[in-house]
């Protein structure tokens, strides 16, 4: 493309304008040199608005960026949904019983770096990137009036100004606000998870009176992120919905989607603040909550400033996007990535999107499914109205643990040091020597298939709560069928114990949202996880579903890529951005022998009563010991 060059005296900098054809005269006063014009652009870089380039004619490059519980990463897609380059930089984390904890700082940094590899890795420039998405952890993050870090922490350590999402420390204060009868509670399963932020809120209240005072802004992780790269204080529906029992819903009469210029915060409930001893934040039109809330997507700011732009090695003033909670982004990364038919209709579109759940599967797994009118599932988080899909409401069941929890049942393990070595001598993950030592097993057991060699060992994984049906935060872990037996064969039966109790708590999540309204008969699945094949395959045969892989690894990256995507104009929903980037992969089928299934069921019925019996004895012991 051609190009003018000016010199703005005012503003004492090089201006860039498209040039109209045929070839005008140049403005070389008072540089005549066209090297020094060069030289000068790329000193001083500007924005894309200020040289004056229309975006919708450069090749568009989405970068999408998560913050997850153990690192930064960045990845780089094009207009058809291709991850061009991806990275990750490790953060900090803090550990003390069931307090857990992070630093803004830390992560911004961490966040930098990912991004300036991932451009490495792609070969992109950063010049080229178009725009800008953010997803994270649903952490709480505190921040002063200044934006500088509030320590959350008994430590007083001023790095430590986030309450991780999977911190336990209010347990009580969500037990408190869980005896109100406000109606909010009816838009979180009928009761608030630790998890969630007014319960954390709450605890900082009691317990961190100064952090309390100096705090000027409390955000979820996602919310800071696209604050500190745009200065735009606007919050997500995804967050605020999710986790601030904000109710979104109240925004029905307020915008649209495709022109959202009312967002001021309509959606927060007073009352329901004061009576749980949190009336404080309604002051300056809750201010330090949010007092502007909208759809992910929506632009925020003149886009990127140029400090953040710096820092991150991109372009100032690119559009940046209303961000999304982690999992939600898997959600809108992966969501549509079916495969389309020539007759499908415009309607069996609209209504077999509600068929479908996301598993987003990494530390812990959330399921996401969506629906065109409100569905109340006891036990289950929402529904939120246009909290991942705009207007649609968002059911979201999950557990609490699953890759941790693996993680957690095998490094435990006696035999973990040396199968860790083996598996480092065969360049192999632990999970493939473990998934390569169960068919060694099978085949020398004589079983009829895999999943019968845990006929006698059941667990139940509830080792850090149980999030959904049961929304039992007090929920222990269970394994019946120990014996002495502590080799490499015994942790393996051990790990497919685990995998198959993991699917069976996603079966019960299925069950309950259907016995409620939903018509869930299709799983996509996305993250970590996703790569371990005997994870999908038993997940498949147990709840009976097929599952759809994303072609794309990267789907919480792609779902973050796309809310930026939005913000650029490129598309004009989040819907239309999803169908024109989200592409399936492969398809898990379920197994179709029915003596797989016969097991299951059987099995199945084995982990429901492990719950079951969890809460006789929880009721046999507090009668013991409430004399004491």
């Amino acid at each position: 493309m051609l190009v003018l060059f000016h010199f703005s005296e005012k503003g004492k900098r090089l201006i860039l304008l498209p040039a109209v054809y045929p070839f005008q005269s140049i403005d070389t006063d008072p540089y005549h040199d066209l090297s020094q014009i060069r030289q000068l652009f790329l000193i001083e870089k500007m924005s894309v608005a200020e040289a004056g380039f229309p975006t919708h004619n450069r090749r568009p490059i989405f970068l999408g960026v998560d913050v997850g519980t153990g690192s930064a990463r960045a990845g780089l897609f094009d207009e058809n949904g291709r991850l061009l380059g991806s990275a990750s930089s490790p953060i900090q984390i803090w550990k003390d019983g069931d307090c857990i904890e992070q630093s803004s700082t830390d992560i911004w940094l961490a966040i930098c770096t990912a991004v300036k590899t991932a451009c490495s890795v792609g070969t992109v420039s950063g010049e080229d990137v178009t725009s800008l998405g953010f997803a994270a952890t649903c952490s709480l993050v505190a921040v002063d009036f200044d934006g500088e870090p509030v320590t959350i922490s008994w430590s007083g350590d001023t790095r430590r100004n986030i309450i991780v999402w999977m911190d336990h420390r209010a347990v009580k204060q969500a037990e408190k606000l869980n005896r109100s009868k406000s109606p909010v509670l009816e838009y979180c399963g009928g009761a608030l998870s630790p998890e969630m932020q007014l319960p954390k809120l709450l605890w900082v209240k009691e317990n961190l009176p100064e952090s309390w005072s100096m705090a000027s802004r409390w955000l979820d992780l996602s919310d800071w992120l696209s604050f500190r790269a745009t200065g735009d204080d606007t919050r997500s529906l995804c967050t605020t919905v999710c986790k601030w029992t904000y109710l979104g819903h109240a925004h029905l009469k307020q915008i649209s989607e495709i022109d959202p210029q009312g967002t001021a915060a309509c959606g927060w409930d007073d009352d329901f603040l004061e009576e749980i001893g949190l009336g404080e934040l309604a002051e300056g039109h809750h201010s330090k909550i949010g007092r502007r809330v909208a759809f992910p997507g929506h632009a925020l700011g003149s886009g990127l400033t140029s400090d953040a732009a710096k820092e991150l090695g991109l372009l100032a003033g690119i559009p940046v996007g209303t961000s999304l909670i982690d999992a939600h982004a898997g959600g809108v990364g992966v969501m549509e990535s079916t495969l389309k038919t020539d007759s499908e209709s415009g309607e069996l579109d609209e209504d077999s999107i509600c068929h479908r759940m996301v598993l987003v599967c990494g530390t812990s797994t959330c399921h996401m499914a969506i629906s065109k009118s409100k569905l109340f599932v006891p036990g289950i988080w929402g529904p939120f109205w246009s909290a991942m899909v705009p207007q649609y409401w968002l059911t979201e069941g999950g557990q609490s643990a699953t890759g941790a929890l693996l993680d957690h049942i095998i490094e435990n393990h006696v035999a973990f040091p040396h199968l860790a070595d083996k598996a480092a001598s065969q360049n192999v993950s632990v999970f493939e020597l473990l998934n390569e030592m169960l068919e060694v097993i099978k085949q020398e057991a004589g079983a009829p298939f895999l999943a019968a060699l845990t006929k006698e060992l059941h667990v139940l994984p509830d080792f850090h709560g149980n999030r959904s049906p049961m929304a039992d935060p007090a929920s222990k872990g269970v394994i019946s069928g120990l014996t002495l037996e502590t080799g490499e064969k015994q942790l393996a039966l051990l790990y497919l114990a685990t995998v198959q109790s993991i699917a069976y708590g996603t079966r019960h999540i299925v069950e309950h949202c259907n016995a409620q309204g939903h018509k869930i008969d299709t799983l996509l699945a996305c993250g970590g996880l996703t790569k371990n094949s005997l994870f999908i395959q038993e997940h498949a045969d147990i709840t009976g579903c097929p599952i759809i892989l994303p072609r794309e690894n990267e789907s919480v990256l792609l779902g973050a890529a796309i809310t930026g995507a939005v913000a650029s104009k490129k598309y004009s929903t989040v819907r239309e951005a999803m169908k024109a980037l989200n592409a399936a992969g492969q398809i898990v089928i379920p197994s179709s022998d029915p003596k797989v299934k016969m097991f299951h069921d059987a099995k199945y019925q084995v982990f429901r009563l492990l719950y079951e019996q969890q809460l006789s004895h929880r009721s046999i012991m507090k009668n013991a010991v409430s004399d004491l």
